[in-house]
């Protein structure tokens, strides 16, 4: 993420109008939501943080309600897995680089040159900010609004209720080795509200795979897609 010309809050909020269909009231709130810590000179930050965690549960929330009244038909696990599809730090990340969102947020140098999952992880959080934002700005109708524009079309999509990666992978494991999958923490980075962990899974004698995540459980997930995708049990598709 390039370093970008610091916004007015007024501008901010006329940049993010037509991107959200939100004319923001509290537009000193919405740039402490796009405002990272590491761009603060006191602790104050913790906003952006607290802005994450609502904005988290009002996506789920929406985004639950949503493939509801979609797939009628679908049974509890097919919709988790299209929920999970839809909400983790990959989707948002794709989301916020759509609605332009990186080169609103307001960073320390050192995090603006992230790379990788940590870059990643830093557009899904200020997504999230943005949401709850949305939320207490305009209520659950503004936040839902926004919502829909940008999640209902991937909600659509053939490959979102693709089997869980861990449950594909014992099931495989087992078929192909008679072998259970062994899972192994290798490292845990990061603060404590926004931890990385690094996974490793081994299968036989196969060769083990590393996958990453916010969660043990969401790095469990990748490290089980990457075996199922090296071994062709997967496409790329």
């Amino acid at each position: 993420m390039a370093a970008t010309k610091r916004l007015t809050t007024d501008a901010l909020a006329e940049a993010l109008l037509e991107r959200t269909g939100h004319a923001f009231a509290d537009r000193q709130r919405l740039q402490r939501a796009l405002t990272h810590a590491s761009a603060r000179s006191t602790h104050a930050g913790v906003d952006y943080e607290r802005f994450e965690f609502l904005g988290d549960r009002v996506l789920g929330l929406v985004v639950a309600d949503m493939l509801l009244a979609a797939f009628p038909e679908a049974a509890e696990g097919e919709l988790s897995l299209r929920l999970n599809a839809l909400v983790n730090a990959e989707a948002l990340s794709e989301i916020a680089e759509e609605i332009g969102l990186p080169e609103l947020i307001r960073a320390g140098s050192d995090v603006r040159n992230l790379e990788g999952r940590k870059r990643t992880n830093l557009r899904a959080d200020a997504l999230e900010s943005l949401i709850a934002v949305l939320y207490l700005d305009g209520g659950m109708e503004a936040a839902r609004a926004f919502i829909h524009r940008y999640w209902q079309p991937r909600s659509q999509a053939t490959g979102a209720a693709r089997r869980d990666a861990k449950t594909e992978l014992q099931e495989w494991a087992h078929q192909a080795s008679g072998a259970v999958p062994a899972y192994r923490v290798d490292s845990r980075e990061g603060p404590d509200h926004d931890p990385l962990f690094t996974v490793s899974v081994k299968v036989g004698s196969f060769a083990p795979a590393i996958g990453s995540g916010r969660s043990k459980r969401e790095a469990e997930q990748a490290a089980a897609a990457v075996l199922l995708l090296r071994e062709g049990v997967w496409s790329a598709a």
